[in-house]
Parts: C-alpha cells; sequence; structure tokens
C-alpha cells in the first residue's frame, strides 16, 4: 500500500469532448488524501473547461482502484496526521462533486473496484466492466463500514437484501455478476473498456441512455414494511455470527436511517459512524492484522538479499495420514505434481482416499467441476518406494511423531533425492537438528509446519536451524505463497512458535479444574471471548493421545513451567481419548455433537487427590474476566520468551499465528497486541499474585517483568530481535 499522502490522477481530454480522468497509485491505484484531492481538483478542470462535454473515470495498468489506502487510517489514529472532517470525501467530493455535476460520468472498471475504489464508480452516473473486474466494499473486515456513501448507493443499486449480504460478508462479486445485479451497466472485453466508457458518457449527454444519480434510485429498495423484516434478520444474523462485534450493526443502522430519512440524512450517519469505529479498539486491531499478515514474508537478512526463489516443480510427501493427504491436497490444488509415499498399498490407498475425498467435498459443494476433479487428481502419484524421488525438488516428510523414525526418512531421503531438493519436516515439536542427525545436508532440512487440515488451515510455519540457507526459507516462502498460505518463520526450538506459544493454554486450563473451576464453564468463557472453541473441546478433537505425546516434549525441555495433570491419563485409562471414541471431557451423540458428561465429576476428583490439591473457593466462582486472564496470560509469558529468544522475529509475526494456528480471535489483533491494550504492568502484576498463590507454572518471565518496570509494551523487541536459531 501506497502511503497517506501519495498518487494523483491525471486529465486528458479527447477530441471527442470526454475528459479521461485516470487514478495513478500502484500498485492498486489506492485512494491516499492526495489522490482524493487531486481527483476532485482533476473533476472541476473538466467541468469548467468548455472543451469537455463528459467524464470518464478509469484506474492506471489495469486496476480501477482497491480502496481507501488502510496506511493512512493507523497514521490518523496516532494524530500523525489530521483527520479528515466528516463527509469530506462522502459528500463534498462523490456527492456534491462527481454525482450532482452538469455532466454526466461513467466509470471505466477493470481488476479491482473495491472499498472507496467502489464508491467512487458508484457516485458516476454509469459503470463499465470487464468480465473478471471484482467490485465489493469488504470494509467490515477492518472493523470500519463504507465511509464514501457506500451504505446508501450500493441498496440503491442492488437492493437491500443483496447490498446487506455484500457489505456483511465483505465478499466481492465478478465483472458478470454484478451486471446482473445492477451494479454496472454493460460487462466489455478489457481492450473495448475505455472507448465503451466514453461513448456510453456520451450517450447519457445525448439522453440516448440514461442519467441516473444512485442517491435518487428508489426502484431496487424493497417496500419498508419488507426492508424492516430484511434489517431484522440481518441483525439476528450479526448478532449470532459476531457476538463480539459491534461495527456490523452499526453498518446494518446507517443503512436502515438512508431507507428512513432519505440518502442525505443516510450519508451523514455515515461520515459520523465511520469517524467514531476508525477509532475503536477494534478497527485498531484489524488494521494491526491487516499489515502484520503482510509483513510475515518479510525476513531480515533473507528476503532482503535480493534471492529469487528456485522452480519447485514436483513435490513428494512422505507419509498419507491426516497431515500428509492435506499437505498434498493443497499442493495438488495449486498445480504442483505430487508423489505420495507410503510404506504399504493399503495405507497408500487409504492415502489416495483421503485426497480425493477432500477434492470431492469441494465438488459436492460446487466449488469445483467434475473436470477439473479429475484433472487434479492426475496430478498425484502414489508410490511405496523412493525410486521417484530423483527428480522432485521438495520432500516434506508428514510421518508420526517419532524421533528414530524420522532420523531414517532423513537418511534415506538424503540418499534419492537430487543435491538441489530441499529436505522439509512437518514435525510439530521435535528439534529439527535432532531430525536431521544423522544427515550430512543440513543446510537443505527446513521445517514445513502445516496445522490440521493443511488444505485448509491458513498458517505455514517455516522452521529454519542456525544451518539452512536463506535460499531454501526463500523458495519455501514462494511455495507458501502459492498454495495461498500465510508463512511464519520462525526459529528451532521445541514446539516452535505456536504450539510452544499455547502450549500453557490447556495447561492452565487444567490447573484451574483441579483447584475447583468448573471445566465447562471454562470452554464456555473461552469460546465467548472470541475462540472457536474451549481447551477441553479443542483436546477432544485433537485425540488424547497427540496432546499427551506433545505434552510430554514440553514437560521434558520445560519441567519448571508445566503443569502435569493427571485428568487426561485418568480418562485415557478409561478407554476416552476424546471425539473419535465418543467419550473425553465430553460425551458426543451419533452426529458429534458435544454434551457435557456429569460422570466428570469423578475423574477430577480423582485427579485432585492423586496430584495432592485441594479446591481454592476462589476459583470455584471465578468470574469470566479472571478466567480469560488466568487462561491466556500464560500464553502471552511463553509468547514473551519466544520473542525474547528470537524464535519469533518479531511480534506481529506470533499474532499472525495465534490468529491462524490457534483461532485467536483478529478482531483483538493477536496474542502480543492484546496483551498491549492490557497493558504490561497489568499482565505482570497478575501472573505474579497467582505465582504467590499456585506456584511456579504463573511465573512471569524475565523479559515480561522487565517491560513491566519500565512500562514498555511488550512488543517493543519486533524490530531489534535476533533470531535464535
Amino acid at each position: 500500500m501506497a502511503g497517506a499522502n501519495k498518487g494523483r490522477t491525471t486529465i486528458e481530454v479527447g477530441s471527442d469532448g470526454v475528459a479521461l480522468i485516470t487514478i495513478i497509485n500502484p500498485p492498486v491505484n489506492s485512494l491516499s488524501f492526495d489522490v482524493l484531492n487531486s481527483l476532485k481538483e482533476s473533476y472541476e478542470q473538466a467541468l469548467r473547461r468548455t472543451d469537455v462535454k463528459a467524464i470518464v473515470i478509469a484506474g492506471a495498468n489495469g486496476k480501477f482502484s482497491g480502496g481507501f489506502d488502510i496506511s493512512a487510517f493507523g497514521e490518523i489514529q496516532s494524530g500523525r496526521i489530521e483527520k479528515p472532517k466528516p463527509g469530506f470525501v462522502a459528500v463534498e467530493i462523490l456527492t456534491n462533486t462527481v454525482e450532482v455535476a452538469q455532466k454526466p460520468s461513467v466509470a471505466a472498471i477493470d481488476g479491482l473496484a473495491l472499498g472507496g475504489g467502489l464508491e467512487v464508480a458508484m457516485a458516476c452516473h454509469a459503470r463499465v466492466c470487464t468480465p473478471s473486474a471484482q467490485l465489493g466494499l469488504p470494509e467490515l473486515q477492518l472493523g470500519i463500514l463504507p465511509g464514501f456513501g457506500g451504505t446508501q448507493r450500493l441498496p440503491r443499486l442492488v437492493g437491500l437484501a443483496k447490498s446487506l449480504e455484500m457489505m456483511l460478508t465483505s465478499k466481492p462479486v465478478k465483472g458478470t455478476d454484478a451486471l446482473n445485479l445492477g451494479l454496472v451497466d454493460t460487462v466489455v472485453s478489457p481492450d473495448k473498456l475505455v472507448s465503451t466508457a466514453r461513448q456510453w458518457a456520451l450517450e447519457i449527454l445525448e439522453r440516448r441512455k440514461p442519467w441516473v444519480s444512485s442517491l435518487l434510485k428508489t426502484d431496487k429498495l424493497e417496500p419498508l414494511g419488507e426492508a424492516r423484516e430484511i434489517l431484522k434478520f440481518a441483525r439476528a444474523q450479526a448478532r449470532k455470527q459476531a457476538p463480539n462485534l459491534k461495527h456490523p450493526l452499526v453498518c446494518i443502522d446507517v443503512i436502515e436511517e438512508g431507507i428512513v430519512s432519505g440518502p442525505i440524512a443516510g450519508l451523514w450517519k455515515e461520515a459520523e459512524a465511520f469517524q467514531q469505529l476508525l477509532e475503536s479498539a477494534t478497527c485498531k486491531a484489524l488494521v494491526h492484522i491487516f499489515f502484520a499478515q503482510r509483513g510475515t514474508s518479510k525476513v531480515p537478512g533473507v528476503t532482503d538479499r535480493n534471492l529469487a526463489p528456485r522452480r519447485v516443480k514436483t513435490v513428494a510427501v512422505v507419509g498419507g495420514g491426516l497431515m500428509g493427504s492435506g499437505i498434498a491436497t493443497a499442493l495438488i490444488l495449486s498445480n504442483y505434481t505430487v508423489i505420495l509415499k507410503e510404506v504399504n498399498d493399503k495405507f497408500l490407498q487409504a492415502g489416495i482416499g483421503r485426497v480425493k475425498a477432500n477434492l470431492q467435498s469441494r465438488v459436492k459443494k460446487g466449488n469445483m467441476t467434475q473436470e477439473k476433479f479429475e484433472k487434479t487428481m492426475s496430478l498425484l502419484k502414489g508410490t511405496l518406494d523412493y525410486e521417484g524421488f530423483k527428480d522432485v525438488d521438495l520432500v516434506i516428510e508428514a510421518v508420526i511423531e517419532n524421533v528414530q523414525l524420522k532420523q531414517q526418512i532423513f537418511i534415506d531421503l538424503e540418499k534419492y533425492c537430487p543435491p538441489h531438493c530441499i529436505l522439509a519436516t512437518n514435525t510439530s515439536t521435535i528439534d529439527l537438528n535432532i531430525v536431521g542427525e544423522k544427515t550430512k545436508s543440513k543446510d537443505r532440512i527446513i521445517g514445513a509446519h502445516f496445522f490440521s487440515p493443511a488444505h485448509v488451515m491458513p498458517l505455514l510455519e517455516i522452521v529454519r536451524t542456525q544451518h539452512t540457507s536463506s535460499q531454501v526459507i526463500v523458495d519455501l516462502l514462494d511455495v507458501g505463497k502459492k498454495i495461498k498460505k500465510t508463512p511464519v518463520v520462525v526459529g528451532n526450538c521445541t514446539g516452535f512458535a505456536v504450539n510452544r506459544m499455547f502450549f500453557p493454554y490447556t495447561q492452565a486450563a487444567m490447573l484451574l479444574v483441579e483447584r475447583g473451576a468448573d471445566l465447562y464453564q471454562i470452554d464456555k468463557v473461552v469460546t465467548k471471548f472470541g475462540m472457536p472453541m474451549g481447551p477441553f473441546r479443542l483436546a477432544d478433537l485433537v485425540g488424547f493421545g497427540v496432546a499427551i505425546a506433545t505434552g510430554t516434549q514440553f514437560v521434558l525441555n520445560f519441567p519448571d513451567r508445566t503443569y502435569k495433570s493427571m485428568l487426561t491419563p485418568l480418562l485415557q485409562e478409561d478407554k476416552r481419548a476424546g471425539e473419535a471414541t465418543r467419550k473425553g471431557f465430553y460425551i458426543y451423540d451419533d452426529k458429534r455433537k458435544a454434551s457435557p458428561d456429569p460422570e466428570l465429576k469423578k475423574y477430577v476428583e480423582k485427579a485432585r487427590s492423586i496430584s495432592g490439591v485441594t479446591v481454592d473457593p476462589m476459583l470455584v466462582k471465578l468470574p469470566e474476566k479472571d478466567i480469560v486472564e488466568m487462561v491466556f496470560f500464560p500464553v502471552v509469558n511463553e509468547a514473551c520468551r519466544v520473542l525474547d529468544e528470537g524464535i519469533a522475529v518479531k511480534a506481529a509475526d506470533l499474532d499472525i499465528a495465534a490468529i491462524m494456528g490457534m483461532g485467536f480471535p483478529p478482531y483483538r489483533g493477536g496474542i502480543m497486541f492484546w496483551a498491549d491494550t492490557l497493558g504490561s504492568k497489568y499482565v505482570y502484576s497478575r501472573l505474579e499474585e497467582w505465582t504467590k498463590r499456585y506456584g511456579g507454572f504463573f511465573k512471569p518471565c524475565s523479559y515480561l517483568a522487565d517491560r513491566a518496570a519500565k512500562g514498555l509494551p511488550l512488543s517493543l523487541l519486533a524490530n531489534n530481535a535476533r533470531p535464535r536459531l
């Protein structure tokens, strides 16, 4: 994104008397304040000039406009640039200058017309676009609402129901769909776009095409009674789907104002609401996440060395279980040729079957044609040996978490793969130096840690050791991008960044339960906070076998700060191993619906007696705020260690890892951002208080103690951290 004060428009008058105003602000022609002021000036010039009959607005380089410059939001929030006066763009520029102009204007839309870009187009008197153009108002993803008149114009162009859907889901529509909806007036090929728009503008002038002011249109609006029902339903859906978010409801209120009191009243209410939401904690968090996500692929000392990624054409996946088949699915969906290796034909067929099932579910949902399914499946080949590995560019090992097995696989890979081949492991907890201990090719060994299900979950943790070459990291970053994952590059340690950061999450919950808190209440409160599910429901989903195996690694490596609960082993003894066995912390019906189990009480009591802990009356009736803090502050504490040790390069990477790897709510800005909203002093004092009461599990680390003593944010080290590989 360009900075807040960059970009411009140009004006060029043709012999036909049409002024072509072009938005120029690469890469996506974002609407900085400079662009908007320049648009106003170009418009006023076109209106003054006697040789101009009509106006066309287009974007440079095949992109109309990707919307308002998001970097300006942060600058407004921090006071670095002045806040625009309410309605400056929506009323002064787009309504009073563009829409009420005495000369007709047509938007020529190619590429993106998103957010403010679409709002500029909707202020014109007609819109011409290409079939593949994307038109949408995705502002709610940033905790705000469309603030340049979009809440008023979109319902008048496409109807209330469709406009609510587009705004509340933030999903754009393609050019051909936009035509069917009435959002654009015609669809043409890119080479005819500007010429058609020019002709259309002249035909409006000659009254051969309608001169339409979007704000005055009423034919698409539902009758008031029906409109109120649609709005009522939209509110109920918004409350259900995002109970912690206020801005979707504010957006609905603003739309309603325009329908009940007219578009001008709606525009002013929109301007006022936009200003308020821009200062909200939700907007600040989501803007932070927007930039944090784009920053994960920038790795100091690696991506700034001008290394071009090498071409990866064929990938081998060793292990066709749940993880391996998911990784294979992600790869073939992005047109990589994949060799899937298993130890016997039964396992191999099961692995191929899983990949097939993953793709068939897409066909069933209408997201993939049968033809595309067959073409994609043809990219997958199965094998029982390493003979076909002589031409592979990347291998991802995805077998069970067994050190000896992984070491043997890497010995074999070194023998059969070409010297340039990247040797990656999908291990979630085992130190990479141990995995590759018996090889000579340590510079090409790297971690490619996917999250289950691998073809769905968006995060890819790229783990480097002190030996991994920068070229190999750059190569894997490129593969990650091509398979549509958000990569986070981290250093090598037990659990890497995500699993290490979150190991205290379940352990804190276990500690609370053994000392008197209600297990189901903890899950309920954590879900209400915004997690997809609570720690106990998650443990059931993952399965106790995996939980105990990974937990053991943390107990071995961090004995001073782990909580060893007896609850899971006791449940496992009674063949309660989680959702797969229909019994764990919950019981499950035929449809895998979870219900609390009254029998769990006896296991909790037995765990207490074995551990020798007594019930603390304070924990029996723990307020919701305290439950959230006691479960998440140990996670913050471990994240501070991960940052301090240089396992993560920057705090923002941990925010993205927490959101995409563990489901931390994005509207809270990620684990470190959220902790900083509460303050390092507060987090430290709470952990200290619990340490005195419950022991070393809660003890704040030295990094956290230092930040609290100095009153500094926890994410301060973001740009100074030196990776510990």
